[in-house]
């Protein structure tokens, strides 16, 4: 009984080394070519492990960027994992570079290592170790080991290469034709806006109007609120070419449609107008349509006067 139970035992202590390989497929090592690396050279290699499926790779036992030997870093560590034909792979894509500095041709070892997978089951978590074999890399020096020998030390630069010279004509030309066009738009942004040369033109009443208010923006007395009320008058009679009166209001937005909008805040500049001009009662007036009202106003009649 003693002796059944002692082969059973040494049965299973051979097959777990078998059955734990089982669940790791095939390791298969890819890189885009076997040499021809010089110093410096980033070398993108690929890894597929295929397992069994429901292995997922542990990203704690992957390698960690840094040096891997005196002459090799590793930069960049990629994962991939995907189900392919019923089993689990996963592909690492892993950034080497090389600091190699040969001498000559000759190929070096990159080291492998141990990636652990890991399956998660009702009865637990199985795990399993994927080896990724060391390969090969074939390094080639930058030059010569010893070059032919030279008398002047000069010989052994290569000459500086020979670049077509440029034609400045063309990037000028288009430079010119741009700064042309910018200008042309600028004269009829300032003409849009009443500046420079075309402040004092007639046909801009109200926006001349807004320009008289500087000297008296800062005075908050009664007079400089006679005055704003006058830069307004002053603004409706050019616009209309003609005196306009409160009764004249509804001709005056019928002829200049462009100006509707700002109905009822010119009938209650007209009111209070008539207070502070005719009734004497121009703190009234200024508590009734403020200061900075009337000036909101004149801004909306200038800006509707540059787009009627």
């Amino acid at each position: 009984m003693r002796g059944r139970r002692l082969i059973a035992a040494l049965l299973l202590a051979l097959l777990a080394p078998g059955l734990a390989w089982a669940q790791v497929r095939f390791v298969e090592v890819r890189a885009p070519r076997a040499f021809g690396y010089f110093l410096g050279d980033l070398v993108e290699t690929q890894v597929d492990i295929l397992a069994d499926p429901g292995f997922r790779v542990q990203r704690a036992s992957l390698p960690s960027p840094g040096p891997v030997t005196y002459w090799l870093d590793l930069r960049e560590v990629a994962v991939e994992e995907a189900n392919v034909g019923g089993a689990a792979r996963t592909r690492l894509r892993l950034t080497y570079q090389n600091f190699y500095a040969a001498l000559d041709a000759r190929s070096l070892e990159v080291p492998g290592f141990t990636v652990t997978l890991a399956s998660d089951t009702r009865g637990g978590v199985t795990t399993t170790k994927a080896q990724v074999p060391g390969w090969s890399l074939g390094v080639s020096p930058l030059r010569e080991v010893q070059p032919a020998k030279r008398d002047d030390p000069a010989d052994y630069l290569r000459p500086d290469g020979r670049v077509a010279r440029l034609d400045p004509t063309p990037a000028l030309a288009t430079a010119l034709a741009f700064l042309s066009l910018a200008l042309v738009a600028l004269l009829l942004l300032a003409r849009d806006r009443a500046w420079w040369l075309f402040a004092k033109r007639p046909a801009r009443p109200f926006s001349a109007a807004l320009r008289g208010l500087k000297a008296v923006r800062g005075r908050g007395d009664d007079e400089g609120y006679r005055q704003t009320l006058l830069a307004l008058h002053r603004g409706l009679d050019g616009t209309d070419g003609r005196r306009v009166l409160a009764d004249d209001l509804p001709g005056f937005l019928d002829r200049h449609p462009a100006f509707r909008a700002q109905g009822e805040a010119l009938a209650r500049f007209f009111s209070a107008s008539r207070r502070a001009f005719f009734g004497r009662q121009t703190a009234a007036a200024r508590e009734s349509w403020p200061f900075a009202e009337a000036e909101a106003t004149l801004r909306r009649l200038a800006a509707a006067e540059r787009t009627a």
